[in-house]
C-alpha cells in the first residue's frame, strides 16, 4: 500500500509527549485501526506496528526485517554513521549470530545465577539505607544504583564510577529527546555527532572508559565480564574487533543499567499507587515470579525498536515494499487487550503475560533478561522480608524520550515492620 493511501497515525514521536507518560490513548487508536497505520517523521516516515501479533510476527523473521538496513533508529543513517554506530542490536545473520555466539555464554541462566548473592547484598545495603532516611528519590537511593553497581560489578569496572557512568547514561537518552544539555565537545568529543550512538558526546566518553578498562584487562586479566569479552574466541579463532568491543561495551552499561533501572521505577510506583498488590506479594512470595513479570509489562523500558523490510510482504492486510521502515510500539502491544485481560490493570497475579519488554522475542531476545528478572526478584524479596511499604509523595520526573520509558525521579516515603 502506498503510504499517501494509508491511514494516518497520530502522532506519538515528539519527546514532550512522554513527560506525562506512555500516550496510551494514540496507540489505542492505531491499535483499532485496520492494517498498519503510516506515520509521517521528518523527510519520511515510517509504518507504526502497534498490535502484540504484529510486533510478534515482524520480531520473529529477521530475514524480512532487518536490524542491520538502515540501522534500528526512527531515522536512517548514512553509511559511515552506521557503520560507526552498529552494535549487537543492529546486525542480522550471519554477523549477529557470530557475534552474539562470542558474548552470549556471560549471560546464560547459569552463568548470571552466581551473581545472586551479589545482588543480593547491593540490594539490601540499598534498601537498609532507605528504610533508615525514611524518605527520598527512589530513583537516586534504590533503581539507579542496583542495576548499575551490579552489571558494573559483572564487567569488573570499579564501583565507585557508577555515579559517572549513570550520568554519562542519562546524557544518552537525552539524546533521545528534542535537546540535550551539553555541547558537542562535552567529555573532549572531537566527533561528528551522526556517528555516535544518541548523537550524544557522553557515547565518546562511554568509549573512551570501556577503552581503558579494556586495556587493563587484555594487560591483567581478572574474572569478569571485560575480561571475558577481550579475550572471547570461538573455536575458528574468531574475535571481536576492536570497534565491536567498544560498542559492545556501550551496549552492555547502557541496557544493564537504564533498562532495568526504569523497571524498578515504574514498579515501586505500581507498588505505590496499588497497596493491595504489594499486600498480596507479601502474603503470598510464591507470586514473586508473576510480580516481575507484571512489572515488566507496565514499565515497558524500551518503547520501540525500528527493523526494514527486505522483500514484499504482508502485514494485517497492509502490502509492503522492499526497504520500507516498520517501527514496533511494545508499550502499545503490551496494552493490546486482544492478548491482556485488562490491560490497564496492574495485576501482580496475572497468569498470561507474554509481554515484550525484552523485544518481541527471535533472535534479538535480550542478552540481559535473566539479569534484570533475577535484579527485580530479589528486590521484592528483600523489600518483602523488611515489610517495606512505600508511598509516593509526588509526581514522577520522567524523561523527554519516545525510546526509554525513563523516570528521571520520584520522591517515596517508607514504612518498614523488620
Amino acid at each position: 500500500m502506498a503510504a499517501s493511501a494509508a491511514p494516518a497515525a497520530p502522532n506519538v514521536t515528539d519527546a514532550s509527549l512522554y513527560l506525562n507518560g506512555i500516550p496510551h490513548d494514540r496507540f489505542a487508536e492505531m491499535r483499532a485501526t485496520p492494517g498498519l497505520v503510516w506515520h509521517d517523521y521528518h523527510d519520511g516516515g515510517f509504518w507504526a506496528v502497534t498490535r502484540h501479533a504484529d510486533v510478534k510476527t515482524v520480531s520473529k523473521n529477521g530475514e524480512v526485517f532487518s536490524s542491520a538496513v538502515g540501522h534500528t533508529n526512527l531515522w536512517d543513517l548514512e553509511a559511515d554513521a552506521l557503520e560507526a554506530r552498529r552494535s549487537l542490536i543492529d546486525t542480522d545473520a550471519p554477523d549477529h549470530t557470530r557475534l552474539r555466539r562470542l558474548v552470549a555464554r556471560a549471560f546464560t541462566p547459569k552463568n548470571i545465577r552466581r551473581w545472586e548473592d551479589t545482588v543480593r547484598s547491593i540490594t539490601g545495603e540499598l534498601l537498609d539505607a532507605f528504610v533508615e532516611k525514611g524518605e527520598g528519590n527512589w530513583v537516586d537511593e534504590v533503581a539507579a544504583p542496583l542495576p548499575i553497581r551490579v552489571i558494573l560489578t559483572m564487567l569488573g569496572v570499579p564501583v565507585e564510577d557508577a555515579g559517572y557512568l549513570v550520568e554519562l547514561s542519562n546524557f544518552l537518552v537525552e539524546g533521545t529527546g528534542e535537546t540535550q544539555s551539553i555541547p558537542p565537545d562535552a567529555f573532549g568529543n572531537t566527533t561528528e555527532l551522526r556517528l555516535l550512538p544518541f548523537n550524544s558526546p557522553a557515547s565518546h566518553a562511554l568509549f573512551e572508559y570501556g577503552e581503558k578498562i579494556g586495556q587493563l584487562r587484555r594487560e591483567h586479566p581478572q574474572d569478569d565480564l571485560v575480561t571475558s569479552l577481550v579475550q572471547a574466541e570461538a573455536e575458528d579463532g574468531d574475535r571481536l574487533s576492536g570497534s565491536e568491543y567498544r560498542n559492545l561495551f556501550h551496549l552492555l552499561v547502557f541496557a544493564g543499567n537504564e533498562t532495568t533501572r526504569t523497571a524498578l521505577s515504574h514498579g515501586a510506583m505500581a507498588l505505590a499507587d496499588h497497596p493491595d498488590q504489594w499486600q498480596r506479594v507479601i502474603d503470598d512470595p510464591s507470586i514473586i515470579d508473576s510480580a516481575t513479570e507484571e512489572i515488566l509489562r507496565w514499565s515497558t523500558p524500551v518503547l520501540h525498536m525500528r527493523r526494514t523490510t527486505t522483500q514484499p510482504v504482508e502485514i494485517s492486510g497492509t502490502q509492503l515494499d522492499a526497504g520500507e521502515k516498520v517501527v514496533m510500539w511494545y508499550g502499545s502491544a503490551n496494552r493490546d487487550d486482544t492478548v491482556f485481560d485488562q490491560p490497564f490493570t496492574f495485576d501482580v497475579g496475572r497468569a498470561n503475560n507474554p509481554h515484550f519488554s525484552f523485544g518481541g522475542g527471535g533472535a534479538h531476545l535480550c542478552l540481559g533478561a535473566f539479569l534484570a528478572r533475577l535484579e527485580i526478584v530479589v528486590l521484592l524479596e528483600e523489600m518483602a522480608k523488611r515489610n517495606i511499604h512505600l508511598t509516593r509523595l509526588g509526581e514522577p520526573v520522567r524523561a523527554p524520550s519516545n525510546f526509554v520509558h525513563g523516570v528521571l525521579s520520584v520522591d517515596m516515603a517508607v514504612e518498614a515492620n523488620t
